[in-house]
């Protein structure tokens, strides 16, 4: 169903409302005849209006027992006296009156009630000579009168066949005097469920109306203060007291005796101010779509009109309900049209905005006729109404909610998207770099160098891996927050991966003086299956964290077999130092990304600050936790256990240590490798390397240049660059690949192997290595290529 067609629903709807409220109040309803009601006939399967011609005296408070009274004149009731003609006389609002109707009744056996509806601005209420309801107090001056509002209903006897109702009010505080609402009649047991349904709508529409003004607001202070959905939220908040504390007035039954002052001030005040919040709701709900300056103007007004019902007395303030329809009736249409304009510019929410803005049409044309007399409350229907917009304006606000999230999550993937993207270009521009520094520093090592030049090359490698472990440490947390951290089940050798650990890292504890000590429990026997990736990189990492916050002393990496079966093993994984320790109140900051146990320890021992963070999340996401215990001064203890399965060889059924030949015995000779690479230093130490170990290396500085320069009968291995002009990487072994080369091509990339990893294997690389390399790692990946080759 398109939008015109739910206008035109919405439209058909509020005439039947009309046309349902116009038809039966005034034909079918029997009407008093110079101050006598004949209900004789009526069997009250409805409640009736006692209207008609009523006996009226003006400034006469006249008791039953006055039979001889004077200046009686028939009026057509209900009947407001203010600025109405008697006598040739305007009539004033301040005043007192008394009303006089006989009813007949039929013989019957129900009790009969009769409702009476509030007045202008208190009564007292006699049926047959006997006072039965009073609202306020009556009196002939202001001194002595008292003005209140509340629902009451009397009941008629069955017996009773003639009533007598001599009803006395006066006024001395309002615009307004005299009566508005007819009395009624009818079974008790409809008046009574008549009331409690009325009581009960009322009740449930507040409720409606606050508890969605509370999430509203709650939404606002805990969401992103988006006015437009604090705005609604007052006003659904005010509004709610138009619903219970005017019309039926279910506030005044709840709490008797509420002071009329304040209970007036409020229902003015709240009309004002409520259409004056949805007014300048819609400013910010669609603020390209409105005249700015006029809603201002417009929310001036409201705002003059309530301070009015604050500060005057209420026979000022009263009097500017008629001005204010005007400007009602103006919002009643202007709302609605910026509505479609925002429909028509496709805004977010519009169509559940313009369909609101109908339904809320229907319930304030409901109320002007209802208040003007020409239809009956329409309750129920005004329920619908009010319930539909307020819904399609949750609809509306939620639809904002949902289009705001969804663009901030949009931004937040490009921003991490672009996040993403600088830091594989920063990865890739400091690795090629790095390549250079790290391999000439190895190669300088290896070239003899005096004893001074040795001590500033070794703090040369030694700036350029901390520099790689840096960029190491940021990329590996970034991937990690990213989610697309992957782990291997594969079958390793714990205690090969730690002695490996033990032995990278006794130079810089032999350097700092630290004894580097290895501890494995004898039990563990068997290879496991994991990730020996991240497990060399969490232990690696603990021990590296041990030995820089170890000024003297000693480090040890231990393994302790904690239990284990045919098919699984757990252990114990501790680092244990003797160094400066963590005070407890620091231990738990210690594992948040970029910080440090104390601010000036970044500057005392170096790092980035992530390498705890990194483990604690790498073991998290394996199922398992990083813990520490720590004493200031006396040293710390990092551990974790974990589970792993067992693999079927046993350490020593699997040779483990392969009896590779010396590189200085140059075991390559002869080998034919084919380096293609751009960069001319990269060129030059992958060459100084290669030939070290004897291998011949023939050099293409981009793809197209390394398809022409291959022969398969001369080169045994293909060394790859991924990232060159002309034709990159992968083009060209697609091409060496279609072309029939079966040679193994190894990747030499500054990129992340695993985000790659995709990539290499559909271009149909055979392995990678990741710059800067290790001459060991180039040395072992090429003796494996060559040998497997040949």
């Amino acid at each position: 169903m398109n939008i015109a067609k739910l206008i035109y629903t919405a439209l058909l709807l509020m005439y039947c409302s009309f046309a349902y409220g116009l038809t039966p109040i005034s034909s079918a309803n029997p009407s008093a005849v110079n101050g006598i009601l004949d209900l004789r006939g009526q069997t009250f399967s409805n409640q009736l209006p006692l209207n008609g011609q009523w006996k009226f005296y003006w400034h006469q408070l006249l008791s039953p027992q006055d039979s001889v009274v004077k200046n009686g004149t028939i009026v057509n009731f209900p009947f407001k006296w203010d600025g109405k003609v008697l006598n040739g006389k305007a009539l004033p609002a301040f005043g007192y009156a008394t009303y006089r109707l006989t009813v007949l009744l039929p013989k019957r056996t129900e009790i009969l009630r009769i409702a009476m509806p509030d007045t202008y601005c208190a009564y007292k209420l006699f049926f047959n000579g006997k006072q039965v309801a009073e609202n306020g107090q009556v009196s002939t001056s202001a001194d002595g009168f008292t003005a209140y509002w509340q629902y009451r209903a009397v009941d008629i006897a069955p017996e009773t066949d003639t009533l007598k109702i001599n009803l006395q009010i006066a006024n001395f505080v309002h615009s307004q005097a005299g009566i508005k609402k007819p009395l009624t009649i009818g079974t008790k047991t409809l008046v009574e469920l008549d009331r409690r349904r009325a009581e009960a709508i009322d009740l449930m529409l507040t409720g409606c109306l606050v508890m969605g003004g509370i999430f509203f607001m709650g939404l606002y202070l805990r969401g992103n203060r988006d006015k437009a959905i604090l705005l609604f939220s007052l006003y659904s908040i005010v509004y709610a007291y138009r619903i219970i504390g005017s019309d039926n007035y279910v506030l005044h039954t709840l709490l008797p005796n509420i002071n009329w002052y304040i209970t007036t001030r409020l229902e003015y005040t709240s009309l004002f101010i409520g259409i004056c919040l949805f007014g300048l709701y819609t400013r910010y709900l669609y603020p390209k779509d409105v005249n700015i300056k006029l809603l201002y103007t417009l929310s001036g007004i409201c705002f003059a009109f309530a301070a009015a019902a604050i500060c005057l007395p209420p026979i000022y303030f009263t009097q500017l309900i008629n001005p204010f329809l005007v400007v009602m009736l103006f919002c009643l249409v202007y709302v609605p049209g910026v509505y479609m304009v925002a429909y028509k510019r496709k805004r977010p929410g519009a169509t559940y905005a313009v369909l609101s803005a109908f339904a809320l049409m229907i319930v304030f044309a409901i109320s002007l006729f209802h208040y003007w007399g020409f239809i009956p409350q329409l309750q129920f229907i005004s329920f619908l109404c009010y319930i539909s917009f307020f819904f399609l304006q949750s609809l509306v606000l939620s639809h904002r909610v949902s289009f705001v999230l969804k663009k901030a999550r949009e931004q937040a993937e490009q921003g991490l998207k672009a996040k993403s993207e600088f830091l594989s270009t920063m990865s890739h521009e400091i690795r090629t770099p790095l390549n250079s520094v790290i391999g000439m520093s190895h190669l300088l090592l290896k070239n003899n160098p005096r004893p001074d030049q040795i001590e500033q090359i070794d703090v040369m490698l030694f700036s350029a891996n901390n520099l790689l472990a840096i960029v190491n440490d940021i990329l590996d947390y970034n991937k990690i927050e990213a989610g697309k951290i992957v782990f291997e089940h594969i079958e390793m050798d714990i205690a090969a991966i730690i002695r490996n650990i033990v032995s990278g890292l006794q130079t810089p504890a032999q350097d700092k003086g630290i004894d580097l000590k290895l501890n494995l429990d004898r039990d563990l026997q068997n290879k496991v299956l994991g990730d020996p990736t991240r497990l060399f990189q969490v232990i690696s990492n603990l021990a590296h964290n041990a030995i820089k916050f170890t000024p003297k002393g000693f480090v040890e990496i231990g393994v302790e077999v904690q239990g284990q079966t045919d098919k699984m093993i757990t252990l114990l994984i501790r680092v244990t130092d003797s160094g400066i320790g963590i005070s407890p109140e620091k231990i738990k900051i210690i594992f948040d990304r970029f910080t440090q146990a104390d601010s000036s320890t970044s500057r005392g021992f170096g790092g980035t600050g992530l390498g705890l963070a990194i483990c604690k999340k790498i073991l998290q996401l394996q199922h398992t936790s990083l813990q520490v215990s720590s004493k200031p001064g006396k040293g710390s203890t990092f551990y974790f256990i974990q589970s792993f399965e067992k693999s079927i060889k046993t350490v020593e059924q699997q040779q483990h240590e392969d009896n590779l030949p010396k590189q200085e015995d140059k075991p390559f000779t002869g080998v034919s490798i084919l380096l293609v690479e751009d960069n001319p230093i990269n060129v030059l130490v992958a060459q100084k390397f290669l030939e070290r170990w004897g291998a011949r290396a023939d050099v293409a500085q981009n793809g197209v240049e390394a398809l022409e320069k291959l022969d398969t009968a001369k080169h045994q291995l293909i060394l790859m660059d991924l990232h060159m002009p002309i034709m990159d990487g992968y083009e060209a072994t697609r091409k060496m690949r279609l072309n029939g080369v079966t040679l193994p091509i190894i990747a030499l990339t500054a990129n992340l192997l695993n985000e790659i990893e995709d990539q290499v294997k559909l271009a149909g690389i055979t392995d990678m290595i990741a710059k800067p390399f290790l001459p060991d790692e180039l040395f072992r990946k090429v003796l494996h290529y060559v040998h497997k080759n040949a």
